[in-house]
């Protein structure tokens, strides 16, 4: 592997790293089949990258797969395996979008990619999920404040649409329906799964398009994105940036009393993870679950549900079972 031996070394992997950068945003741009936030992960796995390749002398650009290797053992030492797959795979694109050879191709880093799994699984952490009882308590907890009534309409609003964060802060006004039964539809435009953006509605309860009405009226937003920031004026911003959703949910569940290890354990994904798991308790029906979360596979929505599934699978059915023919006898 070449080792930076001078300033003049370091200067020219530094400007190799940061046109390795512009080059994978402009092709991303350019081919449009990645959503924002996919590219915006991408930039920052290559700082990642980049960064600890100039700190250990390592070329950035072409990689050789040796450093890819190395990084691949850096990596896994605080990061899920799930995060280090998907390094690997910006250092790919990277590579693709400006014309080199692939290292990722290599034996070297598919073995590396495989001892990282035997030694620490690639089961992912899964954020709480917030249910239809921790979601009342928490719209219950806050005050009238402007501020209060946007987060507890946009908590009433992700659990009932299931929607991603991306989904979310991409919300217009003109994408509600209101519907006959009080309820309402929202038109989720695109989402992670749907880059072609043919959309698909999401349902509404009148109880949330109560919340989210005074919010909007409140507001006095008439037009445009339906949630927003405040500046620190007070005076509304024009959108709401999804790292902020997270953050949201955090203070809603400290305001409602919850303890500090239920507030680590969400996130902005926890709303439908845990309308999938209400669905799922009250017999709704796979295909309904999908249908709600606009899954094509049920492969999410039975990871999301596995724990809950586990106490009415077979192995639970039989020792319930088992235990009303004993108190019977």
């Amino acid at each position: 592997m070449r080792v930076v031996r001078g300033k003049g070394d370091m200067d020219r992997l530094l400007a190799g790293f940061g046109v390795a950068i512009v080059d994978i945003q402009k092709w991303c741009a350019a081919c449009g089949v990645w959503s924002f936030n996919t590219r915006r992960a991408l930039r920052s796995d290559l700082e990642i990258f980049g960064n600890w390749c100039v700190g250990h002398g390592f070329q950035v650009l072409p990689a050789r797969a040796e450093t890819v290797a190395r990084f691949v053992e850096f990596a896994i030492r605080d990061k899920a395996t799930a995060t280090v797959r998907r390094y690997v795979a910006s250092i790919g694109a990277m590579h693709k979008a400006t014309g080199y050879a692939n290292p990722n191709d290599t034996s070297v880093v598919r073995l590396a990619l495989q001892c990282m799994q035997r030694r620490k699984g690639c089961r992912q952490r899964q954020a709480l999920g917030l249910t239809w009882q921790m979601r009342d308590r928490m719209i219950e907890s806050v005050s009238s404040r402007l501020s209060d009534l946007r987060d507890r309409a946009l908590i009433a609003v992700m659990y009932d649409a299931m929607l991603r964060c991306a989904e979310l802060v991409a919300l217009d006004t003109s994408d509600l329906s209101e519907a006959e039964d009080g309820g309402a539809t929202l038109l989720v435009r695109r989402s992670k799964t749907d880059q072609a953006g043919e959309g698909a509605e999401a349902y509404l309860t009148p109880f949330t398009l109560k919340l989210l009405r005074e919010w909007l009226e409140q507001a006095r937003i008439r037009n445009g994105r339906i949630f927003r920031s405040f500046r620190p004026n007070g005076l509304l911003g024009r959108s709401l940036d999804a790292s902020q959703v997270s953050r949201i949910f955090k203070e809603m569940a400290r305001k409602a009393g919850f303890d500090e290890e239920v507030v680590a354990g969400l996130s902005s994904h926890s709303a439908r993870i845990g309308a999938t798991q209400d669905m799922i308790a009250s017999d709704l029906g796979l295909a309904a679950v999908m249908q709600a979360g606009r899954w094509k596979t049920a492969a999410m929505a039975l990871r999301y549900g596995e724990r809950l599934l586990a106490r009415r699978g077979g192995v639970a059915r039989f020792a319930r079972l088992n235990a009303k023919q004993h108190a019977s006898g």
